[in-house]
């Protein structure tokens, strides 16, 4: 089947739901992976004891489940003559560079200078053109916009977009078919895009728990002020979950599906992250073990009889950073 022949009208924005992100996981099915869902106990970790699932989207294409929301917005939206362009922290961007290789589509990648060199490695090595410039992810997102509006290039939001949200969607529909016992689902928050799609695929049968690091609390700000707003943009996970500012279609979403939004500290992070490694032998970024450490760090707490669905993503990083 031609890319052109899976394109298909999105939904309006506020009408976003569970049907769309299944219809999505149908049009997506064969170029993701379907990542394992590994269920442990949490007396593993010292924590606990209960089921403890973890969906390894580490192992997705490009390192993350952001080959889920690229893969959406080229198959179903009409892309120019001049491609795509797309701003990142890094895993978007290099999520974005593989699909566009994969469908032959030209591809330019905004990142910012933080952008870990295991990250402008892959994308580079997917073949897209890489601009590394601007010190945050905000700044690098100023610096597409303008190329964008120069080239006429497609815009591929990093989470803030109706595809993106509904790829990234696909990840906590997966999860719930492969283990329906789960009760809660746990995601990290960097803009939003992966937990506004798990709240649309799993907030009808499960609590979904938002996790962002206590350095770049964009969603916690958002909520407490009730719309999006500025926020403190340092973590050790600021190439991955420090933007700005969460969406305003990300907020709109989330603000009416999560349970509740924790706050992480680095401390916590780098500890999941070594843990996770010792006892399992599984690699992540830090950004991709937030939602984790949110659960070990005791951030988030269980009920009795609770079943938890932790997402881990982000296998963007070197054996340098993590023993750094």
């Amino acid at each position: 089947m031609s890319v052109a022949s899976q394109r298909t009208a999105a939904s309006p924005a506020g009408a976003l739901s569970r049907r769309d992100v299944a219809g999505v996981a149908g049009l997506i099915g064969g170029y993701v992976r379907r990542t394992p869902a590994v269920t442990v106990d949490l007396a593993d970790f010292g924590a606990g004891p209960g089921p403890l699932t973890l969906k390894l989207e580490q192992l997705q294409h490009s390192g993350s489940f952001k080959a889920r929301g690229a893969f959406t917005n080229l198959l179903r939206r009409d892309i120019p003559a001049a491609g795509v362009a797309a701003a990142s922290g890094g895993n978007h961007g290099a999520a974005v560079a593989y699909a566009a290789g994969v469908l032959g589509v030209p591809a330019r990648i905004f990142v910012p200078e933080v952008s870990s060199p295991a990250k402008i490695s892959r994308i580079r090595g997917y073949g897209a053109d890489l601009v590394v410039e601007g010190a945050t992810y905000s700044d690098s997102f100023a610096i597409s916009q303008r190329w964008i509006a120069e080239s006429g290039a497609l815009a591929v939001h990093a989470y803030d977009h109706p595809q993106t949200i509904q790829g990234a969607g696909t990840t906590g529909l997966e999860l719930l078919e492969q283990v329906p016992e789960v009760t809660t689902v746990l995601a990290a928050v960097g803009g939003g895009g992966l937990l506004s799609g798990i709240c649309l695929a799993c907030s009808d049968t499960a609590r979904v728990v938002g996790a962002e690091p206590e350095g770049a609390p964009t969603m916690t700000r958002a909520l407490a002020a009730g719309r999006p707003v500025d926020a403190p943009t340092g973590s050790v996970a600021v190439d991955s979950l420090a933007p700005r500012q969460v969406g305003e279609l990300t907020f709109e979403i989330i603000s009416a599906r999560v349970r509740e939004v924790v706050l992480v500290s680095d401390e916590a992070i780098l500890a999941a992250q070594r843990l996770l490694w010792e006892r399992l032998r599984l690699l992540a970024e830090p950004g991709g073990v937030t939602a984790l450490a949110a659960v070990l760090s005791g951030r988030y707490r269980p009920e009795p009889g609770e079943h938890l669905g932790v997402v881990i993503s982000g296998a963007n990083t070197t054996a340098a950073d993590f023993t750094r």
